[in-house]
């Protein structure tokens, strides 16, 4: 029986052995005393291991990666701390439904019950996978060394069907380190990697196309469930085909080139007045892969975004709970964004061969494209400095290639991006959608950058998400990744400061001492990068910004640009509750600071 023991291997050797036989390259994560077993076994593997200074940059970085290749990322954590480190990030990506296994590393079982060191045992004892319990799709304590091979396997089909999202693997210490036979992940290795996702049948797909068919004004209305499912394509190919405009949320920005002639814009409180306007006269909208959330629907009132009760909706998720949640829905459809267009393009073919083409509403779509640039153009081509938001945006797109990655972060950098920045390659934008989680996007650079090398990656934040966790800098300099982080500095978190300032008159709290262009005792971003082994450069007038941008590009090194800049508004034309809560009886949102 020993003999026979010493012929196994470690769970966590096989658990390594698993993650390669699903053609994992990259686990990120942090040491700690109950998963150095794990890294032992990495150690000896082709799967690279990301270590970070912080957890929460492993859990953004993992979900950034899992955006650009589409499949579940790894994150390895160590118990409490940690773990309770790395949930901001596993939470955002639980709110923008990004594939994640998170294994967690936790107390060894025969310490249950003593409360041993780093243990959270106020309320209960061998329970810290409950912390995950509100946000991951599940969390599993693994009790017995056998179950594991079926729990892993478990974990990713959940994580990546469905609704995607990220799951907990609860493992103790002792049970890393066990050494079992490789009889129960010899029974999963033939299995599935991936389950089939659902589509619709051709009677759906034909009720579906005749009502578009016979609308007068409808509007595809698309969200984040089309890159989720790779479906650009098809969704291109079925709104060319009917002739539908195409609004998007917030999370939707990019399903479709920006520059398209039917695509209207992002909807919501940050919307345009054409993409707001078209939706409220919409008698159909189509909507696909998306929630209906908050921001994007100017908080469900109506008059701003939506008339629903009104306009008819045709919805197809594949989250059954989120069809009709928000919206009264005439029909509903269940079903994968990517399999589902491939029925309707077809249906819509044979129904209607020739298709519908809608030329002045093209012709309206450029029209106010045209208008928009024109009114934008004094503040896109400003020499102010600090600089005007709209120069820094309008800069930064001409300097990137077409299918260069951005990471934004919250405040002007998603906002205004998802506003006024041209996404021109489906899926190269990532955006911390509804945990708006202020950090996001340094760390999601570098999880992007490893997922796409050969692509340009820039990370659009402001200086209060990028003094969240800098030392994130230590993991790109040591791995050698040429990203850019731009850092938005108006010496304040802008949004907050805006809003407080429109309501209450002041900005306590909110801004930092001086100003964005002579900041008190603040940081030195540029030094701050340069002290990490990262290039670093503070811009000291606009005309500075392209050149810089140009040359950080070319050097493909790390790069911090340190970009003053006004704390103006982003334009908005729909609405929030909050700014009722606030000001109940006067007309106010944002003002600059």
């Amino acid at each position: 029986m020993d003999g026979a023991k010493l012929e196994g291997k470690t769970v966590a050797e096989h658990i390594v052995d698993f993650l390669e036989r699903r053609e994992v390259k990259h686990v990120f994560g942090l040491c700690g005393h109950t998963n150095i077993a794990v890294l032992a076994a990495l150690a000896e593997s082709p799967i690279d291991f990301v270590t970070v200074r912080h957890e929460q940059i492993a859990s953004h970085a993992a979900d950034a990666y899992a955006r650009v290749t589409g499949t579940a990322s790894v994150v390895l954590s160590h118990l409490s701390p940690g773990l309770t480190n790395c949930a901001t990030g596993v939470a955002n990506a639980a709110l923008d439904c990004i594939p994640m296994v998170v294994i967690a590393g936790d107390i060894p079982t025969h310490y249950y019950g003593k409360h041993p060191h780093q243990e959270v045992n106020l309320h209960a004892d061998a329970a810290q996978w409950e912390i995950y319990r509100p946000f991951v799709k599940r969390a599993w304590r693994v009790d017995r060394a056998d179950l594991m091979a079926e729990i892993l396997e478990k974990a990713f089909h959940l994580a990546e069907s469905g609704q995607p999202g990220p799951v907990l693997v609860n493992v103790p210490m002792d049970i890393f380190s066990e050494v079992i036979s490789s009889d129960s992940f010899d029974r999963i290795r033939d299995n599935t990697r991936a389950l089939k996702k659902p589509s619709i049948d051709d009677e759906t797909a034909c009720e579906i196309v005749e009502a578009l068919a016979k609308a007068k004004n409808p509007v595809a209305y698309v969200g984040g469930g089309i890159l989720l499912a790779q479906a650009s394509e098809e969704l291109r190919e079925f709104v060319e085909h009917m002739g539908l405009p195409v609004a998007h949320s917030l999370m939707g920005k990019g399903a479709l080139r920006d520059d398209h002639p039917l695509v209207l814009g992002m909807t919501g409180f940050w919307g345009t007045e054409l993409v707001n306007q078209s939706c409220l006269n919409a008698d159909y909208i189509f909507a696909v892969g998306t929630r209906f959330k908050e921001a994007d629907c100017s908080s469900w009132y109506p008059g701003y975004t939506f008339n629903i009760p009104g306009s008819k909706v045709i919805h197809i998720d594949i989250e059954p709970q989120e069809i009709g949640r928000n919206y009264p829905t005439e029909i509903g459809v269940v079903a994968d964004a990517k399999a589902a267009f491939r029925v309707l393009n077809r249906v819509a073919r044979e129904m209607y061969p020739d298709g519908f083409k809608r030329p002045a509403l093209e012709q309206q779509i450029t029209n106010f494209r045209t208008e928009f640039k024109a009114r934008n153009v004094e503040m896109a081509t400003s020499s102010a400095f600090p600089m005007m938001p709209e120069r820094i945006l309008a800069d930064t797109r001409k300097a990137l290639p077409k299918d260069a990655i951005i990471t934004t972060d919250v405040g002007w950098n998603k906002n205004g991006v998802g506003q006024q920045f041209d996404i021109l390659t489906p899926g190269s934008i990532l955006t911390p959608g509804g945990f708006a989680t202020m950090g996001f996007g340094p760390p999601g650079a570098i999880g992007a950058k490893l997922a796409a090398p050969d692509r340009v990656v820039l990370s659009l934040v402001g200086d209060g998400g990028f003094g969240q966790n800098p030392s994130m800098l230590a993991t790109a300099v040591e791995l050698d990744l040429g990203i850019i982080w731009l850092v938005m500095n108006n010496n304040a978190f802008g949004t907050i400061a805006g809003l407080q300032k429109a309501h209450y008159g002041l900005t306590y709290g909110t801004t930092f001492p001086g100003s964005a262009a002579a900041p008190a005792n603040g940081p030195g971003y540029s030094d701050i990068a340069r002290a990490y082994g990262a290039e670093g450069h503070r811009l000291s007038a606009a005309d500075e910004l392209l050149p810089a941008l140009e040359a950080a590009i070319a050097s493909g090194k790390p790069t911090v640009l340190d970009v003053p800049m006004i704390n103006n508004p982003t334009p908005t034309t729909g609405h929030w509750n909050i700014l009722d809560i606030y000001s109940p009886d006067r007309d106010v949102s944002h003002v600059a600071t």
